[in-house]
């Protein structure tokens, strides 16, 4: 079976910047296996693979080692292929996934507004070995499906050098640095200390909390993210009641197809 797949750099307006996905466009679901094989083979943070059914789409994620039940960049890559490369005439696709509905809408900049669930985090205590990884005690921790490591600075969470194999069975799927930031209202950098690649270029699932947090510590509900990873990455952010709505760019890598 030829299988149409496509590599699109998110959350970025330049080539080779923001966090790549691979997505394919399934005929119909491939057994749980397969996908994940898929995923293997492409060795990529995530690869998104959607199916078209009377007109409404279903959507999944895979890392390398297991599915994931939110994935912001390989969404908005998924919607980039759909909008400019199955139907060009639409500007606005919903997706049924593990995390409800999500909807992905074509801006006029050409830029993809991605439409997420809000998950506001609790505070907790600061785990221990989050303190010896970075070798430093944080301001304060929250925590909802990823854990929320709060940063004195910009320069603090830019300079971080954590030990990953001291996060290792932390219980979390990500582990998020932010800060107040310097040239945008917050910064961060995300880690899964379980990937082969522990640190995440840019990570949309994860401003599920970030938004909620830092629009609550800042009194403002649209924002400006930046994640300080070695590619980089730039959301515009607004939060509304209990959704999160991440705006940015995605850039085309590659396109073709995989023999399954």
């Amino acid at each position: 079976m030829k299988i149409p797949i496509y590599q699109i750099d998110s959350f970025t307006k330049t080539l080779f910047g923001g966090n790549p996905a691979a997505i394919c466009h399934l005929p119909y679901w491939l057994s749980d296996q397969t996908l994940q094989n898929i995923a293997i083979e492409n060795n990529l943070a995530e690869t998104g693979f959607f199916v078209e059914k009377d007109g409404k789409y279903e959507i999944r994620w895979f890392m390398p080692h297991a599915e994931i039940d939110l994935c912001g960049h390989a969404t908005l890559a998924a919607a980039y292929v759909i909008f400019n490369y199955l139907d060009t005439k639409l500007t606005k696709v919903s997706f049924s996934s593990l995390s409800g509905i999500l909807s992905a809408t074509k801006e006029d900049s050409g830029a993809i507004t991605l439409d997420f669930p809000s998950w506001p985090p609790k505070q907790v205590p600061i785990p221990q070995q989050v303190i010896d990884a970075f070798k430093a005690k944080p301001l304060a921790a929250f925590a909802a499906r990823d854990l929320i490591v709060v940063m004195e600075s910009e320069e603090e969470a830019l300079n971080a050098d954590p030990d990953i194999n001291l996060l290792k069975g932390l219980g979390y799927v990500c582990l998020a640095i932010t800060a107040k930031g310097t040239i945008a209202d917050f910064v961060s950098r995300i880690f899964d200390a379980e990937a082969d690649m522990p640190e995440d270029p840019v990570t949309g699932s994860t401003h599920a909390t970030l938004v909620p947090y830092w629009a609550d510590v800042l009194g403002k509900t649209e924002l400006r993210a930046l994640q300080l990873s070695k590619r980089g990455g730039e959301i515009a952010c607004r939060l509304e009641g209990e959704r999160v709505f991440m705006t940015g760019f995605a850039v085309p890598y590659l396109s073709g197809f995989i023999e399954v």
